[in-house]
């Protein structure tokens, strides 16, 4: 044992400048508060209030947490720090809008090897403006400084959103029947999954200067700019198209990890298929880049990214028109991508081969 005082801050860990940081995020918390949210920041938990639940017949809470993965190690390569809390609000609150939940709150966890306010600002910023698209409360969160187990410029998130759903108003696959229309809204690109494929194809070997120069192939955008571009956040098309066209949407799938053909598939029941038409819906340049730079066919292709398409709707075939004129109104531009038949619950492909054909 040393014979001298050894403070926190010589172990690693800055007090104050997490105080800093904390600062620095206030501003960004308030920016998301609801009415339901009690108190402030700062506390040992978040308050919330879940008055609303009394108008509901069976009020059920719904809750989803997940992180944005190897997404990350981009944004540090290049420093581009302001986006990537976008998509780790739209992992969470997208899965449990598949429930028709709306999301009440958020909460995020960020480890970092060394604690920097200005960058810390950034990360959170991030977070926000994917809560206000959500339409959620930021109510509570962790900064962990990791000294010795993560280089200093290393950070990975993660976050934890719940959401409240009325049971006789829940999107369920046991809903789905035969003859029921795929409703298909497009994805900004790659969202948050397959990038450790993608960086290993398009980034690996690559300066900082190299991924931000501009790429033909991507219409101009840097490697950077096209694979830091967030997730899309669908819960206020969704809920608007629940709240217009009560009965309309059987169930929804997010199209995460696994593609269409290990997602869709969720929301189906044992004896229904999904069938998909491929051609039906145009594929981002930056997810054909990647494809075609990794060789990929095309069922492999559908099985590791979202090919475009971002969230799937189940909806009543009687009820197509009512659903995408809503969607349309929300500022969504909805595709007809396949019909549900009968089956054994999984996906399956027409005009295979014509994936990029749309």
């Amino acid at each position: 044992m040393a014979d001298e005082q050894v403070t926190y801050a010589q172990a690693g860990v800055d007090i104050e400048e997490g105080a800093r940081a904390v600062d620095a995020i206030k501003g960004v918390v308030h920016s998301t508060y609801r009415p339901e949210v009690v108190g402030d920041i700062g506390g040992f938990g978040g308050l919330f209030s879940l008055a609303a639940a009394k108008e509901m017949d069976d009020p059920l809470l719904v809750s989803g947490t997940d992180g944005v993965g190897t997404k990350l190690k981009l944004a540090q390569l290049v420093g581009k720090h302001d986006t990537v809390g976008i998509d780790l609000v739209a992992m969470c609150a997208n899965d449990i809008l598949a429930t028709g939940a709306e999301p009440l709150f958020f909460l995020d966890y960020v480890a970092v090897g060394k604690l920097d306010a200005e960058a810390m600002a950034k990360i959170v910023g991030g977070i926000g403006e994917g809560c206000r698209q959500a339409g959620c409360a930021l109510i509570g969160g962790e900064m962990a400084e990791h000294p010795g187990v993560m280089d200093p410029d290393d950070y990975d998130l993660s976050g934890f959103c719940v959401g409240l759903v009325d049971r006789p108003k829940m999107l369920d696959p046991q809903a789905v029947r035969e003859g029921d229309v795929l409703v298909g809204l497009a994805s900004s690109g790659l969202h948050s999954n397959g990038y450790s494929l993608a960086r290993k194809v398009c980034v690996e070997g690559l300066t900082a200067e190299e991924a931000q120069a501009p790429v033909e192939a991507l219409g101009g955008q840097s490697v950077a700019d096209a694979l830091l571009t967030p997730t899309r956040i669908y819960v206020k098309p969704v809920r608007a198209v629940m709240e217009g066209c009560p009965g309309a949407v059987r169930a929804l799938a997010h199209i995460t990890g696994g593609g269409i053909t290990e997602n869709l598939n969720r929301a189906l029941p044992a004896g229904c298929d999904a069938v998909v038409e491929l051609g039906t819906w145009p594929v981002p340049p930056v997810v054909r880049y990647v494809c075609d730079a990794a060789h990929l066919a095309e069922d492999e292709a559908l099985k590791t990214f979202n090919m475009g398409l971002g969230l799937v709707l189940i909806v009543d075939p009687e009820r197509v028109d009512e659903v995408c004129a809503a969607l349309a109104a929300a500022g969504e531009a909805p595709r007809r991508v396949g019909r549900v038949t009968a089956g054994t619950g999984v996906v399956r492909y027409e005009n295979e081969g014509s994936l990029y054909g749309a």
